[in-house]
């Protein structure tokens, strides 16, 4: 049924509000798209054949309905995309951080606490304010938590464009920013599209790459990605690319670091995300010396507390493996080679080894 001239009118009306809504729940920006994403639907099945997915089974198991909204929750024809900053203002410096390979790197989205609920917690309200206002309406907030192919949603509705290094780039935001999204069936005017890539010839995400995972501009190999592998991949990490991780334990910040249009990235203002522990400046030892319960206790709230305590080990067992040769580096490496986890051992071992072969030169 065609909406009626009254509807038309409160659509419009509420619709002149969002961005003053979300902005009091601290959002950033919001933009309004359809459900349309047929160009973006060749590109992730390109992907997804060619494996560049890695271990990241859910991926191919949910298939193309990332790409098409309708299918993931019936009815729907419109999705608001919002973004929210998220650049700590007081955490170090990630330059000298990556330059000090003593101390443990974790991406900037992850010093605090985690993203997903607290976003998802917003959205929510954002969305009871509209059918408060309404009357109607179905909704369903998603942060990450379902197969929702959240750039190309971003860029169809205006928030930016995807760029190079896969990042959505927004022109007076950079890319340090989350984005989350509301599925509804309220028939809100549609926002433009960002329709030009404002990277023109530059190439110094894919040349700043540690292990060169684009293979080629807009394509990401994941599994060569510091942040798949220190994050999502489970099992052992290819020798060949252990070098290569220096001190990033939990994700790599490289290509945004690099990319000229974070210049315009504003810190945020939201609390939660502010540094937790001194991750933003931590010695490798003393998060080494964390045992399964400091993990877990002081890792409540984090992002970082889904890889496990296992895989933190192992994370930081290659960045000690590639620090400089010390007394404190080796005792703490010495002290895990017995740990009980076969995973961990192996990459204890091969720090062990890295070192050996530094005083061998």
């Amino acid at each position: 049924m065609a909406p009626t001239e009254t509807h038309t009118d409160t659509l419009a009306a509420i619709q002149s509000q969002l961005d003053q809504w979300a902005q009091e729940l601290g959002f950033q920006q919001v933009g309004i798209t359809g459900v349309d994403l047929n160009e973006h639907e060749g590109y992730l099945q390109k992907w997804l054949d060619a494996g560049y997915q890695g271990d990241m089974h859910y991926m191919t198991r949910h298939g193309l309905t990332r790409a098409r909204p309708a299918d993931l929750i019936p009815g729907t024809c419109t999705v608001l995309t919002l973004r929210m900053d998220y650049l700590p203002e007081a955490a170090a410096d990630p330059e000298v951080v990556l330059g000090q390979n003593d101390q443990a790197y974790i991406s900037r989205y992850a010093l605090g606490r985690d993203y997903h609920k607290l976003m998802r917690q917003r959205l929510a309200r954002l969305a009871k304010r509209i059918e408060a206002e309404l009357g109607s309406g179905q909704y369903r907030a998603f942060v990450d938590s379902a197969p929702v192919l959240e750039r190309a949603l971003a860029e169809q509705s205006g928030l930016g464009w995807i760029a190079k290094n896969t990042m959505l780039i927004n022109e007076r935001a950079g890319s340090w920013f989350f984005l989350g999204e509301i599925y509804t069936d309220i028939p809100f005017t549609h926002d433009p599209p960002k329709a030009v890539k404002h990277c023109g010839s530059c190439t110094a995400c894919l040349d700043i790459c540690p292990t060169q995972a684009f293979v080629a501009p807009h394509v990401l190999d994941a599994r060569k990605c510091i942040s798949y592998l220190t994050i999502e991949h489970q099992g052992s990490i290819d020798p060949a690319l252990r070098p290569l991780m220096g001190n990033r334990i939990y994700g790599c910040d490289d290509c945004q670091l690099v990319c000229p249009w974070n210049k315009f990235a504003q810190p945020t203002a939201e609390a939660d995300f502010a540094p937790r522990h001194n991750l933003d400046r931590e010695a490798l030892t003393r998060l080494f010396a964390w045992t399964e319960q400091d993990f877990d206790t002081r890792l409540q709230g984090s992002p970082i507390r889904r890889i496990g305590h296992e895989r933190w080990l192992r994370n930081i067992a290659i960045a000690l493996g590639n620090a400089a040769t010390s007394p404190e580096v080796l005792a703490a490496l010495n002290h895990r080679l017995e740990h009980p986890s076969p995973l961990v051992r192996e990459h204890v071992a091969w720090a062990l080894a890295q070192h050996r072969s530094q005083a061998d030169l």
